[in-house]
């Protein structure tokens, strides 16, 4: 069916200066943004959903608060209840936009890394020699992402620098990189929390077990308490410039949390559920 309607469209609308091939290529490239956005935003969409039905930022549920105070458990910010949720939200919801613009950020991102009048320079950012290049057309882009977000929500918590062209994020390319990542950390604990009931329904030994932590809801909710308040605390560095509550802060803050999984009371349920790691295939 998918077939016989390109080929009806490309019937169509092909004309002496738009031929066959370039609306065959258009329309395949509309699918494949699609399968993009099918694959690495429903994690975050899935996510965002998880925080506004667990949690409230005009209720707090005993024992389970959000609120974060520097210099505690490794948090770099202090926040109440509220404004950590808010916090988390509209990181999500950044990570989420930008994730919809990917297409046109690479677009920007190829422009910026091939231009003429841009030079760039070799430099040891302390993860190696990198390229260190400004990158005007992503960077615009990225302003303007921000910017609309930042409309959405009814206040905006934290700083909005955008790090681009400089030791944190080297070029265009490191950025488009950073924000790829995206659902490799939302997707495992998605897969997490969407199996944790199969297999207490397939398994006894893990029923029991299960239990013991106070049935898979509470599961649930543990892990996402700990994400919500641990993955957006700040930390990742020991300084603000390079995490604290910046953009590109907020995504190293969430790779913090994820390099600290495995010391976490819930770790045993992503195994169980076909946890491997951050990188690669998730069952």
């Amino acid at each position: 069916r998918k077939e016989k309607a390109v080929k009806a469209i490309k019937q169509k609308y092909q004309t002496n200066k738009l031929s066959a091939d370039d609306i065959h290529l258009c329309l395949y490239s509309i699918c494949d943004n699609n399968s993009f956005l099918n694959s690495d935003r429903v994690p975050i969409d899935k996510v965002l959903d998880y925080l506004s039905t667990h949690f409230s930022p005009d209720t707090i549920e005993d024992g389970y608060s959000l609120s974060i105070v520097s210099g505690e458990d490794g948090a770099r910010l202090s926040h109440s209840h509220e404004k950590q949720y808010y916090y988390a939200l509209q990181s999500l919801t950044l990570w989420r936009d930008i994730t919809d613009d990917m297409f046109r950020l690479w677009c920007m991102a190829e422009e910026d890394l091939l231009s003429e009048t841009v030079t760039y320079s070799l430099q040891d950012t302390g993860q190696g020699m990198q390229r260190v290049q400004q990158s005007p057309r992503t960077y615009k882009a990225m302003q303007q992402i921000l910017a609309r977000v930042q409309s959405k929500v009814s206040h905006w918590v934290g700083s909005s620098v955008i790090h681009m062209g400089d030791h944190n994020v080297p070029n265009a390319l490191s950025f488009i990189d950073k924000y790829t990542q995206v659902p490799r950390i939302l997707g495992p604990i998605v897969s997490c929390l969407e199996n944790l009931e199969r297999i207490v329904e397939e398994d006894d030994g893990i029923k029991d077990m299960v239990q013991g932590f106070g049935g898979y809801e509470k599961i649930r909710k543990d892990i996402l308490y700990d994400f919500f308040k641990s993955a957006f605390d700040g930390s990742g560095a020991d300084n603000f410039y390079d995490a604290g509550s910046c953009i590109d802060g907020r995504l190293t803050s969430a790779w913090n949390w994820c390099s600290q999984l495995p010391t976490k009371d819930f770790y045993l349920f992503f195994k169980l559920t076909g946890f491997t790691g951050f990188d690669g295939a998730f069952k």
